[in-house]
C-alpha cells in the first residue's frame, strides 16, 4: 500500500511525464501521443518507487531492466528518464531529429536508460525473456519488467514467448499489457478481438492480474503481488485510456500517430495544471 505522501509525489511525477511527453511530441509535430499518454502512471510507479536503477550509471549490472515492447511510445519513457535524470531535459526537444539520441522508437545504442532496442512489435516480450533467463542462470535477485501493448498481443510470437517463460519458470518476469482496447486502425474488438485476455495468460501457465491502470495504488499492490509468487511469470493487464490526460486525444481511436502542434502541446499541459 501506497503511504499518502508517497502516493502524492508519484502522481506528481506522473504529470510531469504527462507535460513533457506532451511538449515532446507537439515540438516536433507529429507522434505516437496516444499510446504514449496511457502507459504514464505505470512509467511513473516503475521509474519512481519500484525499479533498481541508478541514472548516473545507466549499465550498472545489479540494475532492473524495462524491456518497453511497445516502442513507439519511447517519448513517454524518454520524458521519464530525462526527469530521473540520466540526460538532460533540453534533449527532449531533439525527438526523431537528425543526429538525435532519441529516436521515434527506443533504440538502447542511441539513448541512456534504455535496456532494449524496440519497435517491432511482437518481439519484446521475447527479449525480455531471454534477459529474465539469463537473471535465472546467473542466480541474481533482479527483475525484468516488460511492457506490451494489447494490439500488439495479435502478434504470435508474444505466445511463443509466453510458453517459454513458463516452461522455464521465469518469476523474475513481470510483464505488462496496455490495454487501451485501441490500436492504429481501430479498436483491437474490430481489428482482432482478443477474448478472455486474462483467461488466455492463465492458461499460457503466468500468474495473471487485472487492474486499472491508471490507479498507482492498485499498481503498486499488483506488482507487490507478484513478487510473491515462485516458479510462474506473471502479467498484470492494465485497464488504460489511449491519450490519458490530453483532452484533444483523449479516447480518439485516429491518435496512435497523430499531427498537433506546440500550441495544442500547451494548452493540454495547462489543463493537467
Amino acid at each position: 500500500m501506497l503511504a499518502s505522501e508517497q502516493s502524492k509525489q508519484l502522481a506528481s511525477f506522473a504529470k510531469e511525464i504527462r507535460k513533457n511527453t506532451l511538449f515532446t511530441i507537439g515540438n516536433l509535430g507529429v507522434g505516437h501521443i496516444g499510446g504514449a499518454l496511457s502507459i504514464v502512471d505505470l512509467l511513473a510507479l516503475l521509474y519512481g518507487k519500484v525499479m533498481r536503477i541508478d541514472p548516473t550509471n545507466p549499465v550498472w549490472e545489479e540494475r532492473d531492466l524495462l524491456v518497453l515492447s511497445k516502442g513507439h511510445a519511447g517519448p513517454a519513457l524518454y520524458a521519464t528518464l530525462a526527469l530521473k535524470g540520466f540526460f538532460p531535459m533540453e534533449e527532449l526537444k531533439t525527438l526523431n531529429q537528425g543526429g538525435t539520441n532519441l529516436p521515434s522508437h527506443c533504440d538502447r545504442t542511441k539513448t541512456k536508460g534504455i535496456d532494449m532496442t524496440t519497435g517491432s512489435l511482437g518481439q519484446g516480450l521475447s527479449a525480455a525473456c531471454g534477459l529474465a533467463y539469463a537473471i535465472q542462470m546467473d542466480k541474481k535477485d533482479t527483475y525484468v519488467y516488460a511492457i506490451i501493448g494489447d494490439g500488439e498481443s495479435q502478434e504470435g510470437q508474444n505466445w511463443e514467448a509466453a510458453m517459454f517463460a513458463s516452461h522455464y519458470q521465469l518469476d523474475h518476469l513481470i510483464a505488462f499489457t496496455d490495454y487501451n482496447k485501441m490500436q492504429i486502425d481501430g479498436t483491437t474488438d474490430e481489428i482482432l478481438n482478443l477474448g478472455d485476455i486474462e483467461g488466455k495468460w492463465n492458461s499460457f501457465g503466468w500468474f495473471t492480474q487485472r487492474i486499472d491502470g491508471h490507479d498507482l495504488s492498485a499498481m503498486d499492490n499488483a506488482i507487490e503481488t507478484a513478487k510473491l509468487q515462485r516458479g510462474k511469470p506473471a502479467m498484470i493487464i492494465l485497464d488504460t485510456i489511449k491519450g490519458k490526460g490530453a483532452a484533444f486525444c483523449e479516447g480518439n481511436v485516429a491518435n496512435h500517430n497523430m499531427a498537433f502542434d506546440l500550441n495544442t502541446a500547451n494548452e493540454a499541459i495547462a489543463a493537467l495544471e
